[in-house]
């Protein structure tokens, strides 16, 4: 009876190892800031492919500057799906032949399920009464930002100020001299969002973090509440957080059917939720209605109203040479 017993025993762990094993691992790379919503997103998302399917599987995740993400994949980095900040990223794998060439067109709104916006976060009380673009240019104030060579939120907070300037009726010549004199406001430049942050908050350095509005409730749940107010500009961009298959990884690995799942269910009341509750703008209306009191009113700008691409600008300002280059000088 005994012997029974453990043979019984070692057969339901054989076969519950046999199990474990034969579940897909999905690896979504991503950006800094989207750490928490991804998080709770794969839960949710694990829990209705079973009750669907009756399959277990299982997400990881991998966070970081946008642009050094998709570096990194670039190099050999086996995702099975990219979920970025910036859509330039994006076609950086494309053009690269590592996602489809049409991926932008594969899922609605451009593959892109939710947008954000920038705006600035200030320590509490707001000290230096912080309201605008144009308090970021005094000489008492020092902001911190991401490195827009590095991250999409560090290129969106650049196209934001510029602009702001725009939106005034100011040229691209005075856009440039402003963003000129904001950026020699900057004493260190993050790698990334939650970089950034850290920068802000554990460092203690500057007087106002320039980042995606979805970070706001990032930073009271990791950093506490009451640290931080949020000051809404007057103008601000629209990020779209588009998101993509990685096409070689998939076709290696067999994760093809499981890496669309995972994008398509982006677009679910659910998951669209989800993102409002981290405070990322959701693309489905009803949603967006039922947290209106969340996502206050802005007037927003588009990338292509000024740069005509976010493609466009990478080239002008941020490749190698380009105008952030000639406007500042690491330190």
């Amino acid at each position: 009876m005994k012997n029974f017993t453990i043979k019984t025993i070692l057969a339901g762990v054989v076969l519950a190892a046999g199990s474990v094993a034969s579940a897909q691992t999905l690896l979504n790379v991503s950006y800094d800031v989207a750490r928490e919503f991804y998080k709770d997103y794969n839960a949710a998302f694990i829990a209705n492919y079973k009750k669907t399917t009756g399959k277990d599987i299982k997400v990881d995740q991998a966070h970081g500057g946008s642009s050094a993400q998709a570096r990194a994949v670039n190099d050999g980095l086996d995702a099975d799906v990219v979920t970025f900040n910036t859509t330039t990223d994006v076609q950086f794998l494309a053009d690269n032949n590592i996602v489809a060439k049409d991926w932008a067109k594969r899922l609605p709104n451009d593959a892109s399920p939710t947008t954000s916006t920038m705006l600035f976060l200030v320590r509490n009380g707001n000290p230096k009464n912080i309201k605008d673009w144009d308090d970021l240019i005094r000489p008492d104030v020092k902001v911190v930002v991401v490195n827009p060579k590095t991250g999409g939120n560090g290129r969106y907070a650049y196209l934001a100020a510029w602009g702001y300037v725009r939106e005034k009726g100011g040229t691209d010549a005075q856009a440039a001299e402003f963003v000129g004199k904001l950026f020699k406001n900057v004493p260190v430049l993050g790698k990334g969002g939650r970089d950034a942050t850290s920068i802000f908050l554990q460092r203690n350095i500057g007087d106002v973090l320039i980042t995606f509005e979805s970070e706001v409730i990032s930073v009271d749940r990791e950093f506490g509440a009451g640290k931080v107010d949020a000051v809404y500009p007057s103008v601000s961009v629209t990020a779209e957080n588009p998101v993509a298959v990685v096409e070689r990884t998939v076709a290696k690995k067999g994760t093809a059917d499981l890496a669309k799942a995972y994008l398509d269910w982006l677009y679910s009341p659910e998951a669209q939720e989800i993102a409002a509750k981290h405070a990322l703008r959701p693309r489905n209306e009803a949603v967006l209605k039922k947290y209106s009191n969340q996502f206050k009113p802005l007037k927003q700008f588009t990338v292509a109203k000024y740069f005509g691409s976010l493609s466009e600008a990478q080239k002008v300002h941020f490749n190698d040479g380009g105008q952030f280059d000639k406007l500042y000088t690491v330190k």
